[in-house]
Protein backbone atom coordinates (compact mmCIF):
# COMPACT_ATOMS: atom_id res chain seq x y z
CA UNK A 1 0.00 0.00 0.00
CA UNK A 2 1.18 3.82 -0.68
CA UNK A 3 2.55 4.85 2.81
CA UNK A 4 0.80 8.25 2.03
CA UNK A 5 -2.20 6.32 2.21
CA UNK A 6 -1.13 3.88 4.72
CA UNK A 7 -1.02 7.37 7.16
CA UNK A 8 -4.18 8.27 5.97
CA UNK A 9 -5.46 5.25 7.03
CA UNK A 10 -3.81 5.77 10.31
CA UNK A 11 -5.04 9.17 11.01
CA UNK A 12 -8.45 8.30 10.00
CA UNK A 13 -8.43 6.10 13.01
CA UNK A 14 -6.48 8.53 15.48
CA UNK A 15 -9.36 10.96 14.36
CA UNK A 16 -11.98 8.51 15.26
CA UNK A 17 -10.72 7.75 18.43
CA UNK A 18 -9.97 11.15 19.62
CA UNK A 19 -13.75 11.43 19.97
CA UNK A 20 -13.49 9.74 23.12
CA UNK A 21 -13.08 11.94 25.93
CA UNK A 22 -10.23 9.80 27.15
CA UNK A 23 -7.99 10.18 24.37
CA UNK A 24 -5.57 12.93 24.37
CA UNK A 25 -4.49 13.62 20.73
CA UNK A 26 -6.51 15.74 17.77
CA UNK A 27 -5.83 17.48 14.57
CA UNK A 28 -3.01 14.70 13.42
CA UNK A 29 -1.21 15.97 10.56
CA UNK A 30 1.86 14.83 8.62
CA UNK A 31 4.21 17.60 7.72
CA UNK A 32 6.99 16.90 4.74
CA UNK A 33 10.61 16.23 6.36
CA UNK A 34 13.57 17.66 4.63
CA UNK A 35 15.97 14.64 5.22
CA UNK A 36 16.80 13.17 1.63
CA UNK A 37 15.53 9.67 0.33
CA UNK A 38 17.68 7.07 2.87
CA UNK A 39 18.05 9.61 5.82
CA UNK A 40 18.14 7.86 9.42
CA UNK A 41 18.88 8.12 12.80
CA UNK A 42 16.13 10.90 13.71
CA UNK A 43 15.43 12.69 16.68
CA UNK A 44 13.45 15.38 18.26
CA UNK A 45 14.55 18.15 21.04
CA UNK A 46 12.42 21.00 22.04
CA UNK A 47 14.10 24.33 23.02
CA UNK A 48 13.18 26.84 25.97
CA UNK A 49 11.65 28.95 24.21
CA UNK A 50 8.95 26.31 22.64
CA UNK A 51 10.62 25.70 19.17
CA UNK A 52 10.98 21.91 18.06
CA UNK A 53 14.12 20.16 16.48
CA UNK A 54 14.80 17.95 14.14
CA UNK A 55 17.60 16.17 13.68
CA UNK A 56 18.77 13.03 11.45
CA UNK A 57 21.82 11.61 9.29
CA UNK A 58 21.39 11.93 5.37
CA UNK A 59 23.75 10.01 3.26
CA UNK A 60 25.68 12.45 0.77
CA UNK A 61 25.72 10.90 -3.23
CA UNK A 62 29.36 10.99 -2.58
CA UNK A 63 28.89 8.46 0.48
CA UNK A 64 29.78 10.26 3.18
CA UNK A 65 27.33 11.57 5.70
CA UNK A 66 25.93 14.52 7.19
CA UNK A 67 24.19 15.57 10.63
CA UNK A 68 21.49 17.81 9.68
CA UNK A 69 18.91 20.27 11.70
CA UNK A 70 15.51 21.88 11.26
CA UNK A 71 12.84 24.16 13.28
CA UNK A 72 9.69 23.76 13.46
CA UNK A 73 7.17 26.30 12.16
CA UNK A 74 4.51 26.12 10.80
CA UNK A 75 6.30 23.68 8.94
CA UNK A 76 10.02 22.72 8.89
CA UNK A 77 13.05 24.94 7.89
CA UNK A 78 15.66 24.79 5.05
CA UNK A 79 17.97 22.02 6.70
CA UNK A 80 21.40 23.39 8.61
CA UNK A 81 24.07 21.23 8.39
CA UNK A 82 25.70 20.85 11.97
CA UNK A 83 29.01 18.05 10.87
CA UNK A 84 29.98 15.74 8.13
CA UNK A 85 32.09 13.03 7.75
CA UNK A 86 33.27 9.48 6.36
CA UNK A 87 34.27 7.31 9.10
CA UNK A 88 31.05 7.38 10.98
CA UNK A 89 29.41 4.78 12.89
CA UNK A 90 25.72 4.74 11.80
CA UNK A 91 23.79 2.57 13.95
CA UNK A 92 19.81 2.17 13.61
CA UNK A 93 19.78 2.20 17.64
CA UNK A 94 22.70 4.69 18.70
CA UNK A 95 21.49 7.86 16.99
CA UNK A 96 22.85 11.55 17.43
CA UNK A 97 20.74 13.75 19.90
CA UNK A 98 20.27 17.52 20.20
CA UNK A 99 20.48 19.95 23.39
CA UNK A 100 19.35 23.56 23.27
CA UNK A 101 20.21 25.97 26.15
CA UNK A 102 19.28 30.04 25.99
CA UNK A 103 22.81 29.95 25.42
CA UNK A 104 24.40 27.34 23.24
CA UNK A 105 22.91 24.58 21.12
CA UNK A 106 25.19 20.85 21.66
CA UNK A 107 24.84 18.06 18.97
CA UNK A 108 26.29 14.19 19.08
CA UNK A 109 27.18 11.86 16.57
CA UNK A 110 29.62 8.82 16.60
CA UNK A 111 32.93 8.18 14.61
CA UNK A 112 34.96 5.25 14.24
CA UNK A 113 37.93 4.63 15.91
CA UNK A 114 39.85 1.73 14.61
CA UNK A 115 38.80 -0.39 11.80
CA UNK A 116 36.73 -3.24 13.95
CA UNK A 117 33.15 -3.00 13.41
CA UNK A 118 32.33 -2.07 17.37
CA UNK A 119 35.42 0.15 17.71
CA UNK A 120 33.95 3.98 17.90
CA UNK A 121 33.60 7.67 19.93
CA UNK A 122 31.71 9.99 20.54
CA UNK A 123 31.41 13.78 19.20
CA UNK A 124 30.31 16.94 20.31
CA UNK A 125 30.09 20.22 18.54
CA UNK A 126 28.27 22.98 20.27
CA UNK A 127 26.62 26.26 18.46
CA UNK A 128 26.38 29.97 19.58
CA UNK A 129 24.16 31.42 16.90
CA UNK A 130 21.14 28.90 16.54
CA UNK A 131 22.61 26.53 14.89
CA UNK A 132 24.02 28.57 11.92
CA UNK A 133 27.63 27.65 12.48
CA UNK A 134 29.36 24.64 14.74
CA UNK A 135 32.31 24.36 16.81
CA UNK A 136 35.50 21.75 16.16
CA UNK A 137 34.52 18.48 17.20
CA UNK A 138 35.59 17.32 21.37
CA UNK A 139 35.00 14.13 22.83
CA UNK A 140 33.76 13.81 26.39
CA UNK A 141 35.10 10.52 27.21
CA UNK A 142 38.61 11.22 28.11
CA UNK A 143 40.12 7.96 28.84
CA UNK A 144 44.03 7.03 28.98
CA UNK A 145 43.41 3.69 28.16
CA UNK A 146 45.08 3.20 24.80
CA UNK A 147 43.27 0.36 23.11
CA UNK A 148 45.38 -1.68 19.89
CA UNK A 149 44.08 -2.41 16.84
CA UNK A 150 41.97 -5.11 17.41
CA UNK A 151 40.41 -2.99 19.87
CA UNK A 152 36.40 -2.57 20.36
CA UNK A 153 36.36 -0.45 22.40
CA UNK A 154 33.29 1.84 21.82
CA UNK A 155 31.04 4.48 23.70
CA UNK A 156 27.59 6.40 22.86
CA UNK A 157 24.14 5.44 23.63
CA UNK A 158 24.45 9.67 24.53
CA UNK A 159 22.10 11.48 26.21
CA UNK A 160 22.21 15.54 26.38
CA UNK A 161 20.08 17.98 28.32
CA UNK A 162 19.84 21.50 28.66
CA UNK A 163 20.39 22.99 31.91
CA UNK A 164 19.02 26.07 34.07
CA UNK A 165 22.54 27.66 33.71
CA UNK A 166 23.07 27.02 30.35
CA UNK A 167 25.85 24.47 30.09
CA UNK A 168 24.12 21.27 28.96
CA UNK A 169 25.00 17.60 30.27
CA UNK A 170 25.58 14.18 29.04
CA UNK A 171 25.73 10.61 29.71
CA UNK A 172 26.98 7.83 27.42
CA UNK A 173 27.76 4.28 27.96
CA UNK A 174 31.37 3.69 28.51
CA UNK A 175 33.54 1.13 27.06
CA UNK A 176 36.43 2.01 28.25
CA UNK A 177 37.10 -1.00 30.86
CA UNK A 178 36.21 -3.91 28.20
CA UNK A 179 37.75 -2.21 24.95
CA UNK A 180 38.94 -5.41 24.06
CA UNK A 181 36.51 -7.91 24.52
CA UNK A 182 35.10 -9.81 21.21
CA UNK A 183 32.71 -7.38 19.66
CA UNK A 184 32.87 -5.10 22.33
CA UNK A 185 29.88 -6.14 24.35
CA UNK A 186 30.56 -6.72 27.91
CA UNK A 187 30.11 -5.02 31.32
CA UNK A 188 29.93 -0.92 30.14
CA UNK A 189 30.03 1.86 33.01
CA UNK A 190 27.84 5.12 32.91
CA UNK A 191 29.44 8.14 32.55
CA UNK A 192 28.69 11.87 32.98
CA UNK A 193 29.90 15.66 31.94
CA UNK A 194 28.80 19.09 31.24
CA UNK A 195 29.62 21.69 28.15
CA UNK A 196 28.69 25.16 28.73
CA UNK A 197 28.85 27.28 25.65
CA UNK A 198 32.64 28.61 26.37
CA UNK A 199 35.29 27.00 27.71
CA UNK A 200 36.20 23.26 28.45
CA UNK A 201 33.96 20.25 29.18
CA UNK A 202 33.72 19.80 33.21
CA UNK A 203 34.89 16.60 34.87
CA UNK A 204 34.10 13.23 33.60
CA UNK A 205 32.22 11.19 36.50
CA UNK A 206 31.54 7.36 36.80
CA UNK A 207 28.18 7.23 38.15
CA UNK A 208 27.56 3.20 37.70
CA UNK A 209 30.12 0.92 36.71
CA UNK A 210 28.25 -2.05 35.31
CA UNK A 211 25.29 -1.00 32.87
CA UNK A 212 23.67 -2.97 29.64
CA UNK A 213 25.94 -2.21 26.55
CA UNK A 214 23.35 -2.07 23.71
CA UNK A 215 20.43 -0.01 25.37
CA UNK A 216 19.61 3.90 25.33
CA UNK A 217 19.96 6.71 27.98
CA UNK A 218 17.81 8.72 28.59
CA UNK A 219 17.43 12.13 30.83
CA UNK A 220 15.45 14.97 32.10
CA UNK A 221 15.93 17.82 34.58
CA UNK A 222 14.03 18.23 37.32
CA UNK A 223 13.35 21.08 40.00
CA UNK A 224 16.11 19.11 42.11
CA UNK A 225 18.55 18.65 39.47
CA UNK A 226 18.75 16.44 36.47
CA UNK A 227 17.75 12.65 36.59
CA UNK A 228 19.86 9.83 33.90
CA UNK A 229 17.68 6.63 33.46
CA UNK A 230 18.85 3.40 31.76
CA UNK A 231 18.81 -0.21 31.77
CA UNK A 232 21.46 -1.78 34.62
CA UNK A 233 22.89 -4.93 34.53
CA UNK A 234 24.02 -7.76 37.14
CA UNK A 235 26.56 -9.98 37.40
CA UNK A 236 23.49 -12.61 37.08
CA UNK A 237 22.18 -10.66 33.72
CA UNK A 238 19.29 -8.86 35.33
CA UNK A 239 18.62 -5.82 33.53
CA UNK A 240 16.23 -3.63 34.47
CA UNK A 241 15.72 0.05 34.35
CA UNK A 242 17.84 2.33 36.71
CA UNK A 243 17.99 6.22 37.85
CA UNK A 244 20.89 8.08 38.76
CA UNK A 245 20.40 11.58 40.23
CA UNK A 246 22.01 15.05 40.46
CA UNK A 247 21.50 16.61 44.06
CA UNK A 248 22.74 19.47 45.49
CA UNK A 249 25.40 19.08 43.34
CA UNK A 250 26.12 15.13 43.72
CA UNK A 251 25.15 12.26 42.08
CA UNK A 252 23.37 9.80 43.69
CA UNK A 253 24.12 6.05 43.80
CA UNK A 254 21.86 3.70 41.13
CA UNK A 255 18.51 2.67 42.16
CA UNK A 256 16.11 0.03 40.50
CA UNK A 257 12.78 2.52 39.02
CA UNK A 258 10.60 -1.27 39.32
CA UNK A 259 12.13 -4.66 39.96
CA UNK A 260 10.54 -6.54 36.89
CA UNK A 261 14.01 -8.81 37.37
CA UNK A 262 14.11 -9.41 33.84
CA UNK A 263 17.31 -11.77 33.21
CA UNK A 264 18.63 -12.08 29.80
CA UNK A 265 22.13 -13.15 28.44
CA UNK A 266 21.53 -10.61 25.36
CA UNK A 267 21.02 -7.48 24.30
CA UNK A 268 17.37 -5.88 24.61
CA UNK A 269 18.79 -2.93 22.02
CA UNK A 270 15.85 -1.18 23.94
CA UNK A 271 16.09 1.45 26.67
CA UNK A 272 13.77 3.48 28.74
CA UNK A 273 12.53 7.26 28.56
CA UNK A 274 11.96 9.43 31.23
CA UNK A 275 10.03 12.86 31.26
CA UNK A 276 10.07 15.83 34.25
CA UNK A 277 7.97 18.83 35.03
CA UNK A 278 9.23 20.00 38.37
CA UNK A 279 9.35 17.29 40.78
CA UNK A 280 7.31 14.54 38.74
CA UNK A 281 9.07 12.16 36.94
CA UNK A 282 7.60 9.90 34.45
CA UNK A 283 9.57 6.73 32.98
CA UNK A 284 8.86 4.55 30.48
CA UNK A 285 10.54 1.03 29.31
CA UNK A 286 9.68 -2.18 27.92
CA UNK A 287 10.48 -5.56 29.53
CA UNK A 288 10.08 -9.30 29.08
CA UNK A 289 10.68 -10.47 32.52
CA UNK A 290 9.10 -13.88 32.58
CA UNK A 291 9.01 -13.88 29.43
CA UNK A 292 6.41 -11.71 28.69
CA UNK A 293 6.33 -8.66 26.94
CA UNK A 294 5.61 -5.51 28.70
CA UNK A 295 5.40 -1.75 28.33
CA UNK A 296 5.09 0.15 31.71
CA UNK A 297 5.23 3.51 32.83
CA UNK A 298 5.84 4.80 36.22
CA UNK A 299 5.58 7.88 38.42
CA UNK A 300 7.67 9.96 40.72
CA UNK A 301 6.32 12.93 42.76
CA UNK A 302 9.78 13.12 44.73
CA UNK A 303 12.18 13.89 41.45
CA UNK A 304 12.96 10.14 40.93
CA UNK A 305 14.04 9.67 44.73
CA UNK A 306 11.01 6.71 44.29
CA UNK A 307 8.44 5.44 42.33
CA UNK A 308 4.68 4.22 42.68
CA UNK A 309 3.53 0.99 41.02
CA UNK A 310 3.99 0.64 37.43
CA UNK A 311 0.94 1.14 35.10
CA UNK A 312 1.18 -1.29 32.24
CA UNK A 313 0.83 0.58 28.92
CA UNK A 314 0.62 -1.84 26.00
CA UNK A 315 -1.85 -3.86 24.14
CA UNK A 316 -0.60 -7.45 24.52
CA UNK A 317 2.07 -7.77 21.94
CA UNK A 318 4.39 -4.87 22.16
CA UNK A 319 8.20 -4.19 20.60
CA UNK A 320 9.21 -1.22 23.29
CA UNK A 321 11.06 1.43 21.48
CA UNK A 322 9.29 3.43 24.14
CA UNK A 323 8.87 7.77 24.21
CA UNK A 324 6.95 9.68 27.13
CA UNK A 325 6.13 13.11 27.65
CA UNK A 326 4.02 14.87 31.18
CA UNK A 327 1.10 16.19 29.99
CA UNK A 328 0.50 18.77 32.86
CA UNK A 329 -2.38 17.69 34.91
CA UNK A 330 -0.14 14.86 36.34
CA UNK A 331 -0.83 12.43 33.69
CA UNK A 332 1.81 11.22 30.89
CA UNK A 333 1.13 9.80 27.10
CA UNK A 334 3.12 7.10 26.55
CA UNK A 335 4.68 5.73 22.82
CA UNK A 336 5.73 2.51 21.93
CA UNK A 337 5.92 -0.18 18.65
CA UNK A 338 3.02 -2.39 18.82
CA UNK A 339 3.02 -5.04 16.73
CA UNK A 340 0.29 -6.29 14.17
CA UNK A 341 -0.32 -9.17 12.04
CA UNK A 342 0.36 -6.44 9.12
CA UNK A 343 3.58 -5.05 10.71
CA UNK A 344 3.74 -2.57 13.16
CA UNK A 345 2.29 0.69 14.40
CA UNK A 346 3.56 3.56 16.61
CA UNK A 347 0.62 3.95 19.39
CA UNK A 348 0.42 6.32 22.38
CA UNK A 349 -2.07 5.92 25.19
CA UNK A 350 -2.60 8.18 28.43
CA UNK A 351 -1.61 7.08 31.70
CA UNK A 352 -1.77 8.42 35.67
CA UNK A 353 -0.26 7.55 38.51
CA UNK A 354 -3.21 6.22 39.64
CA UNK A 355 -3.42 3.67 37.32
CA UNK A 356 -6.08 5.01 34.98
CA UNK A 357 -5.15 4.22 31.13
CA UNK A 358 -7.08 6.00 28.19
CA UNK A 359 -7.59 3.99 24.74
CA UNK A 360 -4.74 3.12 22.65
CA UNK A 361 -4.60 5.42 19.86
CA UNK A 362 -2.31 4.72 16.35
CA UNK A 363 -0.09 7.42 15.15
CA UNK A 364 1.21 5.54 11.95
CA UNK A 365 1.97 2.07 10.63
CA UNK A 366 5.91 0.91 10.45
CA UNK A 367 7.85 -1.32 10.66
CA UNK A 368 9.09 -3.41 13.78
CA UNK A 369 12.58 -4.27 12.03
CA UNK A 370 15.88 -2.43 12.38
CA UNK A 371 15.29 -0.17 9.57
CA UNK A 372 12.19 1.43 11.09
CA UNK A 373 14.66 2.87 13.80
CA UNK A 374 13.29 4.24 16.97
CA UNK A 375 9.95 6.37 17.01
CA UNK A 376 10.56 10.16 18.74
CA UNK A 377 7.75 12.20 20.42
CA UNK A 378 8.49 15.48 22.30
CA UNK A 379 5.96 18.07 23.63
CA UNK A 380 5.83 22.01 22.99
CA UNK A 381 2.72 23.61 24.23
CA UNK A 382 -0.10 21.99 23.55
CA UNK A 383 1.35 20.05 20.29
CA UNK A 384 3.29 16.74 19.98
CA UNK A 385 5.54 15.98 17.32
CA UNK A 386 6.08 12.40 16.13
CA UNK A 387 9.34 11.14 14.21
CA UNK A 388 9.82 8.03 13.21
CA UNK A 389 11.25 6.37 9.73
CA UNK A 390 9.46 4.82 7.33
CA UNK A 391 11.58 2.04 5.38
CA UNK A 392 9.20 1.66 2.78
CA UNK A 393 8.88 5.28 1.89
CA UNK A 394 9.13 5.25 -1.97
CA UNK A 395 11.38 6.83 -4.44
CA UNK A 396 14.89 6.69 -5.13
CA UNK A 397 16.57 5.56 -1.61
CA UNK A 398 13.86 3.79 -0.27
CA UNK A 399 13.51 4.97 3.32
CA UNK A 400 11.81 8.20 4.55
CA UNK A 401 12.17 10.35 7.91
CA UNK A 402 8.59 11.28 8.42
CA UNK A 403 7.28 13.38 10.91
CA UNK A 404 3.82 14.27 12.22
CA UNK A 405 2.29 16.85 14.99
CA UNK A 406 -0.93 17.00 16.71
CA UNK A 407 -2.73 19.00 19.15
CA UNK A 408 -3.42 18.19 22.96
CA UNK A 409 -7.25 17.96 23.44
CA UNK A 410 -9.35 20.36 25.64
Amino acid sequence: MNPTRLFGVALAAVLLAARHSADPLIQLRELPAPALAGAGQHNLAVAPDGRVILSWVDVLPDTSYALRMSVLGGEWSRPRTIAQGRDWFINWADFPAIAVTDRVMVAHWLERNAPRSYAYGIRLSRSTDGGATWSAAVKPHRETVVHGPQSHAYYGFVSLWPMPDGTVGAAWTDGRNTGDTEEGHGFKNLRVTTWAGTGGLGPEIEVDDGICDCCQTAAAVTSDGPVVVYRDRTPNEIRDIAIVRQVNGAWTPPAIVSADNWTINACPVNGPAVAAEGRLVAVAWYTAAGGTRRVKVAFSADAGATFGAPVTIDDGRPAGRVGVILLGDGAALVSWLEDTPAGAEVRVRRATPTGERGDAQTVTRTSAGRPSGFPRMVKSGDRVVFAWRDPEGGGVGGARVRTAVARLAP
